[in-house]
């Protein structure tokens, strides 16, 4: 069998595999969080003719995706408005668990709400998490309620702030003032272990390195929280149409190929005849 045509079925393969990464990351383009994927080629194991003078004399047989990254560079920070919402400035993630499982995941996107008990969640109910009392002592679930209010004042509450450092301050509708708890934020020494699961978030924790326990926004070489704004996709359009055409090219570039492969051992056959 020719090799060129090993090599151009191995292409056609990898580059619809480009293809998919490429269409992912422009799809997320005004995806709230989102990190774009990158994949990297590699050629694949060469086949060795001899050797002369010069060296070894070898023939590749084609391309293998060497790896699928994601990059993990700062989105730009648009102001919303929201309260609830808030994005990383620098790094770290979110930590948010799932109230039904326990399970722990991690996560750029900061448009949180906040749920009809009070606790402050994600788009797919899971709970933020930091400390949940004024002490900065006990970590769990980020609940919005007067819960350690200063003489066990049990006036509603009426607003509330989040501090570049994450700490949750709230007013009740008295007056009273006090802290309420504090956003902690998870870093990883290799993010790029990250899994992601859907709905923005990521599993796969310990094997990217987390610190054994998340800390304080601005602190320890993290982000500082940036509230009433979101990060955005670090989607770069211009530079994934750029790819597109290029993956395009290439594409039909090793088509070809294939078909100048086949026409030559269709030559080979009818020589028989």
């Amino acid at each position: 069998m020719l090799l060129s045509l090993d090599s151009g079925v191995s292409a056609l393969d990898q580059f619809q595999q480009n293809l998919n990464v490429i269409g992912n990351n422009i799809a997320n383009v005004d995806t709230v969080g989102f990190k774009a994927a990158n994949m990297e080629f590699a050629d694949t194991l060469s086949q060795t003719l001899g050797s002369n003078s010069a060296g070894s004399m070898q023939v590749g047989s084609g391309v293998m995706a060497a790896a699928i990254t994601n990059q993990f560079t700062q989105g730009s920070i648009t102001s919303t408005g929201v309260q609830t919402d808030m994005a990383v400035n620098g790094n770290g993630f979110f930590l948010v668990k799932d109230p039904s499982t326990g399970a722990d995941y991690v996560t750029r996107d900061g448009e949180f709400t906040m749920d009809n008990s009070g606790y402050l969640v994600t788009s797919s109910g899971m709970r933020v998490q930091g400390y949940t009392d004024g002490g900065l002592t006990t970590q769990g679930d980020i609940k919005i309620d007067n819960t350690g209010a200063p003489g066990g004042d049990t006036s509603p509450v009426q607003s509330y702030t989040f501090g570049a450092d994450g700490k949750l301050t709230v007013q009740l509708a008295d007056g009273t003032q006090f802290a309420r708890g504090q956003i902690l934020l998870q870093n990883f020494s290799n993010p790029e272990q990250l899994v992601k699961v859907g709905s923005n978030l990521y599993s796969g924790l310990t094997n990217a390195g987390g610190l054994a326990a998340p800390v304080a926004p601005a602190s320890n070489g993290l982000g500082s929280l940036v509230s009433g704004a979101l990060e955005m996709s670090n989607v770069d359009l211009a530079g994934q149409l750029t790819s597109l055409i290029t993956t395009q090219r290439a594409y039909e570039a090793n088509t070809k190929v294939i078909t100048t492969s086949d026409e030559i051992l269709q030559d080979l056959i009818n020589l028989k005849h």
